[in-house]
């Protein structure tokens, strides 16, 4: 235990004197680290503090050597040292620290409890410190301690218990069915399965009105809605709920009962409700023939609330597309506005829409199953279009082709059709008809030999007439084709054959004649061509918008002095009938009415007529820019106080001023001297 070596043991051999000549060497297991041998006396020390619970023993081995030769004197000896075990480790927990769980209420045991009837809901867990002594807690003896902590696991000895002894909730009668009310939970100081609970309404007005399950995550008892609420009929229901745990314990069945009771108050809110129809759905019958205005049948709705509201009636057209029928808006009868036909719809349903009159948003809606009951009222005729043929080889009594018909109308005894030809027919040498009592009817030949070059086709009318009451008729023509036959029976071709073909063209004339076609085809679309290319109009591309181009024509006017190439006059002066321009860059298709002329009006009346004739006229114009455009006129009125600040009007002008001194002025104003000068008048007159 200390720092000094410890005297383990001593090694002799027999040959040694005492007088130094022998050497003790050691080897093994912790031979120099642990143990050391004195090499002159054969002491062994220990220099290390030794463990047994790490190494029990160690095994070594000695020699005795000459100090002089080195050579050993003995052989060598193998011994043991064992360590002695001394109390130097105390008590261990090899699992601590420990937890355990004991049931609340149990009863003294292996594990006693130092409390008689511990609560988990008064304290769940305890903390023990264990203390471990050996050597039977003797003086000298180690310890060891570790904690133990001890759960109170829950057992059901609480009963569920409400909050509170009554409740009460306003729900609004329009909920609807399987709709929460409310929530309500009993308390359980239990935990875990113990705490599950049951409810269920034990009593009250409210049994077939409203249910209660259980919310398994919260324990909650949810109360809804089964049927629906009318706050007209009853205001309010009072309920009865018992909550139960699910699991009780006969153990404490002693501590009282595992349930409690709370009564629940419903309170019916009212709500402004739409009309309801008497009944869900309205069958009616009605005749295709009825007549037009014919009553069809009355649905009725009333106002559930206590202000029973007046109602209108109206029929959603989205279900009477046709308008078929109307409904008198304040008695509900339904009668017919067309037509009806049964073939064409034999079911109409419709919507009926009851409003509310003093608050039209509130809307009801009623259903009508309108059938239509049949009439005979469609002629029966053939089932399909018969392709019917006679062999030129066919024989007297040959029945050549069966037919049947179909009729519309739906009978409720089935269709019963006769067959017979026209009074026509009846007579004819070619064919006959045999009824056959089942709906059907067969055509037969009455002679043979018949020839395609003399009469290809053959018409035969058919009368039919149906059971209804009154009966129906209908005449169909039945086309034959005389056909050549093999010797089955079977047609190989109805055409109406020559007998004398024309002579043969040699192949050299066909392909003249196809050339000859061809080029004449050829120059027909060049002609064409050429006369589209020159109807073109200027702008080529309809897509090219015309006021991104710029159009140059290279033309120069003359001046005031080019008095053919425009009417300036009539640019400017109002009365002047103007005669409708067409564009010269495409043909008009439609020929314009000439704007009427403007009159002595003022002018601010003048302008607004001078830009709504150019309105209109380009309204009606074909051939306009299909945008919009900026459209300039240089238009300046009538009366101007400054006058027209263009010499174009000038021969119309009443100006008093004297010009003739323009033709002291040269040659060069000799023009405007001859216009405005003393001879003006008689120049323009």
């Amino acid at each position: 235990m200390g720092s000094d070596p410890l005297y383990v043991g001593k090694l002799h051999s027999d040959v040694d004197k005492g007088d130094g000549s022998i050497k003790y060497i050691l080897s093994g297991e912790g031979a120099s680290s642990i143990f050391i041998i004195d090499e002159n006396t054969g002491d062994i020390h220990a220099t290390k503090r030794l463990d047994r619970e790490e190494q029990a023993y160690y095994t070594l081995r000695a020699q005795a050597l000459d100090r002089l030769t080195n050579k050993p004197v003995e052989p060598e000896s193998e011994f043991v040292i064992k360590i002695q075990d001394i109390n130097d480790n105390e008590p261990k927990f090899l699992d601590g620290p420990y937890t355990a769980g004991v049931p609340e209420m149990s009863p003294v045991g292996v594990i006693k409890t130092a409390l008689p009837n511990m609560d988990r809901e008064a304290k769940d867990q305890y903390l023990l410190v264990i203390q471990a002594k050996d050597m039977v807690g003797q003086n000298g003896g180690l310890s060891g301690t570790t904690s133990v902590t001890v759960t109170l696991t829950d057992v059901n000895d609480n009963p569920p218990r409400f909050p509170r002894r009554s409740y009460q909730y306003n729900v609004p009668e329009s909920l609807p069915v399987a709709s929460v009310v409310a929530r309500i939970k009993a308390a359980d100081a239990d935990i875990g399965a113990n705490a599950e609970m049951e409810y269920r309404i034990v009593d009250g007005d409210g049994l077939g009105i409203f249910k209660i399950s259980v919310d398994k995550d919260t324990q909650e008892g949810i109360i809804s809605i089964q049927k629906d609420l009318d706050f007209e009929a009853k205001t309010s229901y009072t309920l009865r709920i018992e909550a139960a745990n699910k699991d009780a314990d006969p153990r404490f069945l002693s501590l009282g009962p595992f349930s409690d009771t709370t009564t629940v108050k419903i309170i019916v809110e009212d709500v402004d409700e739409p009309p309801v129809f008497s009944s869900p759905l309205y069958p009616m019958e009605v005749s295709e023939a009825t007549q037009v205005g014919n009553i069809i049948g009355t649905v009725a709705a009333h106002d559930p609330d206590s202000s029973n509201s007046p109602v209108r009636y109206s029929i959603d057209r989205n279900t009477d597309l046709e308008r078929y029928f109307n409904i008198d808006a304040n008695s509900g009868v339904i009668t017919t506005a067309k037509s009806l036909d049964r073939e064409t719809n034999a079911v109409h349903n419709i919507t009926v829409l009851a409003m509310e009159s003093q608050n039209p948003s509130q809307v009801g809606r009623g259903y009508v199953a309108i059938t239509i009951l049949d009439v005979n009222d469609n002629a029966p005729e053939f089932a399909m279009d018969y392709e019917t043929t006679v062999c030129e080889n066919a024989q007297p009594g040959q029945v050549i082709q069966k037919i049947s018909a179909v009729d519309k109308d739906e009978p409720s005894n089935g269709h019963q059709f006769y067959f017979s030809l026209t009074t026509d027919a009846t007579n004819n040498h070619n064919f006959s008809l045999k009824d056959n009592k089942d709906n059907t009817a067969s055509i037969l030949t009455r002679r043979n030999g018949f020839r395609r070059q003399e009469q290809s086709v053959y018409y035969l009318p058919i009368f039919i007439v149906d059971s209804g009451s009154p009966s129906l008729s209908s005449t169909n023509t039945l086309t034959i084709r005389v056909c050549d036959c093999d010797a089955d029976g079977i047609a190989q071709t109805c055409n109406a054959e020559a007998y004398v073909l024309p002579a043969g063209l040699s192949t050299g004339a066909l392909i003249a004649i196809l050339a000859c076609v061809l080029t004449l085809l050829v120059l027909i679309l060049l002609i064409i061509t050429m006369r589209r290319r020159k109807k073109e109009p200027l702008i080529f591309d309809e897509e090219r918008d015309i006021r991104e181009n710029i159009v140059r024509y290279d033309d120069e006017g003359g001046g005031e002095e080019d008095t053919e190439a425009f009417d300036m006059a009539a640019l400017r002066n109002l009365n002047v009938i103007r005669d409708t321009k067409t564009r010269r860059d495409v043909t008009p298709e439609i020929q314009f009415l000439s704007r009427p002329t403007f009159k002595s009006i003022p002018d601010n009346v003048i302008f607004r007529e001078f830009i709504w004739e150019r309105l209109k006229e380009a309204d009606v114009d074909p051939c306009a820019p299909p945008y919009d455009s900026l459209q300039t006129y240089a238009f300046e009125g009538n009366g101007s106080v400054a006058e027209s600040l263009s010499s174009l009007d000038s021969i119309s002008s009443n100006s008093d001023q004297n010009y003739d001194y323009l033709s002291d002025w040269g040659p060069r104003f000799k023009r405007l001297a001859d216009m405005y000068g003393t001879g003006q008048e008689s120049l323009y007159s």
